[in-house]
């Protein structure tokens, strides 16, 4: 290669031992890093190491709960005495009594009055100086008292306002106007207005139910309705069946046209109606009807 380079380019024997010292260079340069980078891996994926790290875990976490047992096992050489017990409001010497170390003891009430809570039995899980072991043998003596005054309350903020019922308004549907009826909840101006209509051609009601005869006021709406209404003991208009003529009786919604020409050729042919029971003999007149409009005839 030196001869070639010679011939070729005119390298002394000097530059060819320099040109040699930068390949290597280059070449080793090169390498460096990715032999470090398969040393890595293999040194990490090791199960030597692994093994090794693994150990030691379990090494540290047997320490602390060696520590931990150790501690309430020793109980400051104080024998435990299992009793039913409220942690939320134990002392130090009251867990000391149930096994714990002082310093154990002081840790739970540090917890306590510094605003921490035990809502449950199984918050004493935790705690992390109390160890499953001592846990299980105290679970059974938790006794909180009124648990739900432990939960923290939430204030939004707002006033408290007491509510006074307001007692529901009465309309007396004989002598209310449509703006009155208006106001009865399940009226509305529509049925206030008929209601007044109908009231005109009655000559007043005489009984809430009668609202179900107003058109389109159907029982469902009247039961909703009924407890916001009265009715006042004003004079009804009183007609006169034995002196009534036509006129005087058209208006009334119960009777048609044909009933009224025939109370009144009746009482022409036989004279006048002495009382309800005379009206059984106009045969176009059934019981139904005859009660309807007595309220609203005299004799």
């Amino acid at each position: 290669m030196r001869i070639w380079l010679n011939k070729h380019f005119g390298f002394s024997k000097g530059e060819f031992n320099g040109l040699l010292l930068l390949i290597f260079i280059i070449i080793i340069l090169k390498a460096i890093p990715i032999i470090y980078e398969k040393v890595q891996t293999v040194e990490k994926d090791s199960p030597d190491l692994l093994a090794k790290i693994h150990k030691l875990e379990i090494t540290d976490q047997q320490d602390f709960h060696y520590n931990r047992d150790r501690i309430e096992s020793s109980g400051g050489s104080r024998k435990a005495k299992l009793f039913n017990f409220d942690p939320n409001s134990l002392g130090v010497e009251g867990w000391q009594s149930l096994g714990l170390s002082v310093k154990q003891a002081q840790a739970i009430v540090n917890y306590t009055n510094k605003g921490g809570k035990f809502y449950k039995a199984e918050d004493l899980q935790k705690m992390y100086t109390i160890s499953p072991k001592m846990y299980r043998k105290l679970f059974p003596f938790v006794n909180i008292e009124n648990q739900a005054s432990h939960y923290p309350k939430k204030d939004f903020g707002f006033e408290k306002k007491e509510y006074v019922k307001k007692p529901p308004t009465i309309i007396d549907i004989n002598t209310a106007d449509s703006a009155q009826l208006d106001e009865i909840k399940g009226v509305g101006g529509t049925f206030a207005n008929r209601i007044l209509k109908y009231r005109e051609r009655l000559g007043g009601f005489h009984k809430k139910e009668q609202l179900m005869e107003v058109y389109g006021l159907d029982s469902v709406r009247y039961a909703e309705i009924k407890n916001q209404i009265s009715i006042s003991p004003v004079a009804l208009k009183i007609i006169n069946i034995n002196t009534a003529q036509f006129n005087d009786l058209k208006g009334n919604p119960y009777l048609s046209y044909k009933q009224i020409n025939a109370i009144i050729q009746y009482r022409k042919q036989h004279g006048n109606y002495s009382g309800p029971a005379d009206l059984k003999k106009v045969l176009i007149l059934n019981q139904e009807l005859i009660d309807k409009i007595t309220p609203y005839i005299s004799f």
